[in-house]
């Protein structure tokens, strides 16, 4: 049976629905697989406060996710995170890259989370999370992700002193009107592969998402990446940012999206 980590305790969210968000992607996740859930943290309302204060606001919610994703690796099977906010990130990516050392990270998401915070000038935690699992600034909550393998697909909106930060840690891009799920299977070498997708990356209006970014992908695009990697090369998968509208029809068709776009990496519940 497969097990879905469910983020369920704010995580600096600055927009309602993220929890909510989570929730329904992880109870789709059950209908469809017969997952069993696991919930962690408690809910609380968004806010807008800067990363020193949401990081430190969400300490227990960070170390028992990462807790939770120590456990799943270890037994061999497949680790799905259903996340309210990329910030999740920080504590489980350094958690699943101690035992996934050797994977490549395909971050799709329309920004790439490489601010700290000597860069970022909105201090959201959010905009930070790939750069502190990557051990450019302590979160407290570990690194061990090696930006080299990293791959940032459908990253559009970057700052320019995170685009430097990048550039220099030799992250690589690829950018939405050159995906394919050939060429980005070709990116990971044919490592296994730890995913993280945050629904930005897409069009707007097709996943509610805390941010709309122009020029995003089609829900074909995600589909055809995991087409494309064998499922049995994908240890992990963490699924963020679906804002919950509260309108039973949208939230449904968009729910509904996201399972289509994932299904190919559930062919198999086995993983190498």
């Amino acid at each position: 049976m497969m097990e879905v980590i469910v983020s369920q305790g704010r995580i600096g969210d600055r927009r309602a629905g993220m929890i909510e968000g989570a929730a329904r992607t992880a109870r789709a996740l059950r209908e469809r697989y017969g997952a069993e859930l696991h919930d962690v943290g408690t809910p609380a309302g968004p806010d807008h406060d800067d990363w020193t204060v949401s990081l430190p606001a969400a300490e227990e919610t960070l170390s028992v996710l990462a807790q939770e994703v120590s456990v799943s690796v270890a037994t061999g099977r497949r680790t799905v995170l259903a996340a309210n906010t990329c910030s999740a990130s920080l504590a489980t990516l350094p958690a699943a890259f101690r035992a996934y050392p050797d994977c490549v990270l395909l971050w799709i998401d329309a920004h790439g989370d490489f601010n700290t915070p000597d860069t970022t000038e909105s201090g959201y935690l959010g905009g930070m999370a790939l750069s502190g699992a990557c051990g450019l600034w302590d979160s407290g909550h570990g690194a061990g992700v090696d930006p080299g393998r990293v791959v940032l697909v459908g990253a559009r909106d970057i700052d320019p002193s995170e685009r430097e930060l990048l550039d220099k840690a030799g992250v690589r891009i690829i950018a939405p009107a050159d995906i394919t799920g050939k060429r980005t299977a070709a990116a990971t070498g044919g490592a296994r592969v730890w995913a993280h997708i945050d629904w930005d990356v897409l069009e707007p209006g097709t996943v509610p998402a805390d941010y709309r970014v122009p020029h995003g992908l089609v829900p074909h695009q995600i589909r055809e990446i995991f087409e494309a990697i064998p499922a049995v090369d994908i240890p992990g998968l963490e699924l963020a940012e679906f804002a919950a509208t509260g309108d039973e029809r949208i939230d449904a068709r968009a729910t509904e999206s996201i399972m289509d776009m994932i299904a190919p990496v559930f062919v198999t519940a086995a993983v190498r």
